[in-house]
């Protein structure tokens, strides 16, 4: 069957909103990464369960309390209103934030448990050779711990590409706007099209094992990568 123009619509902004998540995931979840990993602070296991709450809290708990935060009374909708950039809810930026929060764990854990399974002695090295924590955080940490940002990234995408819950919270099912590939089987199978809905599930399905085959042929390549 012929994939209609607002389905090719829902799937070029899922791989939009998937990419930009990857992006910022792995920018913000690298730092965070190894100072949890590293770090001796007392606040590193509050943090590190606070990083690792989406993965036990409902999505639609996750999302209704961002819809809040983004909403013209919330902190950051305030906050966003002041800037004059509007409000975020029921926006791709918007999107984008949930989608952040919510694959965060998946972006973290791989990258800290690489970063713990270093050990001290590759940084000791560096330092004994003068390099600075920077110059030896770029040049070994990061060289090493590569299984882990290459699951963290496939990770990111493919879980940000399968969300629904916090997505639909936040930014509704608005055709070209907001409507992703997981909202889009969710209007077809309430208007009872499941065709569409077969499509693009049985696409979904192809790529979560695609998604599985890279995870493995990671671990395969570069030994066991803790996930």
């Amino acid at each position: 069957m012929n994939v209609d123009a607002g389905t090719l619509a829902a799937i070029r902004l899922t791989v939009q909103l998937a990419g930009l998540t990857t992006l910022c995931l792995l920018i913000i979840a690298t730092p965070l990464a190894w100072w949890l990993a590293r770090s001796k602070s007392r606040w590193r296991v509050p943090v590190g369960a606070l990083v690792t709450l989406p993965l036990v809290l409902p999505p639609s708990v996750l999302g209704f309390y961002l819809l809040l935060a983004l909403g013209p009374e919330g902190p950051l909708g305030q906050l966003t209103q002041a800037l004059g950039w509007g409000v975020l809810s029921f926006t791709f930026t918007g999107l984008l934030i949930g989608s952040i929060f919510y694959s965060l764990p998946f972006a973290v854990q791989p990258m800290q448990h690489a970063f713990e399974a270093m050990g001290d002695r590759p940084m000791e090295v560096a330092a004994t050779l003068r390099a600075r924590p920077v110059d030896a955080f770029f040049s070994v940490a990061l060289p090493l711990a590569r299984p882990g940002i290459a699951t963290a990234a496939i990770l990111g995408f493919a879980h940000t590409v399968g969300e629904f819950g916090v997505v639909l919270m936040i930014g509704g099912n608005i055709p070209g706007r907001t409507r992703v590939v997981s909202t889009e089987i969710y209007g077809h199978v309430e208007a009872m099209e499941y065709a569409q809905a077969h499509v693009l599930s049985a696409g979904m399905l192809i790529f979560s094992f695609v998604v599985l085959l890279a995870l493995a042929r990671i671990r395969r390549s570069w030994g066991r990568v803790p996930s």
